[in-house]
């Protein structure tokens, strides 16, 4: 296993993590003995990076399980506060107590804000106390590091960025979504800014092992390296030395040992150009189905109405690209589930985005066809819904 420096404190991290979202299941709950025999060969592998969050139902009770088994002071925990939940300081302590139960260990190494997707959310946690309690915890040893994960566009990242002095980051990052999300620009800005970064999603929850066009799978068999999907896939994002982690969900043992056997040999800044050029011939083939052509480029922000514009299109294309499911599934995230909402629905058609758009975008015409498709009733019952859990 290759380790990468975490620059902010020294320790060496395992280039692969395990991200415990997506164990197997025997019915409809964790196959625990499953998990353990995979997560065990990770470790004897040396994988030394386990993440979950409060919201992974079931994760940290399994996790904490089987480190209670002898693998504790092998492994670095990270889990995430759903800040979602937070209405007062004590709920941060009930929350945090609640998982180092569950966890079995009386202190977290990396410990996120779960999905930390805009400014104003963490100004509300500053409000409630939460850079006081985070003193507290990480004096008491019971937080090493703190961070936050992110899905939303690259302009809020840097402001997330800059808003608090965090010890690392979490992103979601492929070759897919190089221009989307925080993308290479927030990956890049995390690092001049000396974060260490872990990212998520590496293969878009398989996607782009499972889903992948036709025409993008018979230009990965027909390169001259002889890949899988996913190690082609895993390779590129390893190949940024800008990166400090990459989870991947691994649920079968064959997965476990073809993700260290990449992870073994990966290097950074190894990538040749014909290897760009096969990753290139694949993006440009998933990409012809994309309905929106952004580039995610920014010029267009900031919108005066409050639009994340580049992250609308982002999701609008997923719809279509990827699936029904992850596009829904990426809007919702990264433009509704905020404290103050991102969505196409505010636009006001004003026409100031459009006179900065490179590529000639209709941006407002554009604009109504991602409400139109992307604002429909599941859409409008799952923000229904959030805000009854918000309320609560």
């Amino acid at each position: 296993m290759q380790y990468r420096t975490n620059q902010k404190n020294g320790q060496q991290l395992s280039v692969l993590g395990y991200g415990c979202l997506r164990y197997s299941k025997r019915g409809v709950a964790i196959d625990q003995e499953k998990a353990e025999r995979e997560m065990a060969r990770a470790i004897e592998c040396g994988v030394n990076y386990f993440d979950t969050a409060y919201t992974y139902g079931g994760s940290e009770v399994c996790l904490g399980k089987f480190l209670s088994k002898g693998y504790r002071d092998k492994v670095n925990i990270a889990t995430k506060l759903p800040h979602y939940y937070i209405n007062c300081r004590e709920d941060m302590e009930r929350y945090f107590k609640e998982q180092l139960e569950r966890l079995m260990t009386d202190h977290v190494e990396y410990y996120l804000m779960h999905m930390l997707n805009d400014t104003a959310a963490w100004q509300r946690l500053v409000e409630l106390g939460i850079r006081e309690w985070i003193a507290e915890k990480k004096k008491t040893g019971e937080i090493g590091n703190i961070g936050f994960s992110f899905h939303g566009g690259s302009e809020q990242f840097r402001k997330i960025v800059d808003a608090y002095d965090w010890d690392f980051c979490q992103i979601q990052y492929n070759y897919m979504d190089e221009y989307t999300q925080a993308g290479i620009a927030g990956l890049n800005y995390a690092h001049e800014k000396g974060l260490p970064v872990i990212i998520m999603e590496p293969l878009r929850g398989g996607r782009l092992v499972n889903s992948l066009p036709g025409r993008a799978k018979k230009i990965f068999e027909q390169a001259d390296q002889k890949r899988t999907p996913a190690e082609w896939g895993l390779r590129w994002i390893f190949n940024h030395p800008q990166v400090n982690v990459v989870l991947s969900g691994m649920n079968d043992i064959s997965q476990v040992e073809e993700n260290v056997r990449i992870a073994d040999c990966a290097q950074a800044e190894a990538f040749t150009q014909a290897e760009h050029a096969v990753i290139d011939k694949v993006r440009a083939e998933i990409n012809k189905h994309m309905k929106v052509a952004c580039t995610g480029c920014g010029y267009c922000m900031p919108c005066p109405a409050g639009v994340d514009i580049p992250t609308c299109f982002a999701a609008y294309n997923t719809r279509y690209t990827d699936s029904w499911y992850s596009g829904m599934k990426a809007y919702f995230m990264c433009t509704s589930l905020k404290t103050n909402p991102s969505n196409a629905s505010k636009c006001v058609r004003c026409g100031k985005c459009e006179t900065h758009c490179p590529q000639g975008i209709e941006i407002r015409k554009q604009l109504v066809q991602v409400k139109k498709h992307m604002e429909n009733p599941v859409f409008h019952a799952a923000k229904f819904i959030a805000g009854k859990i918000g309320k609560y």
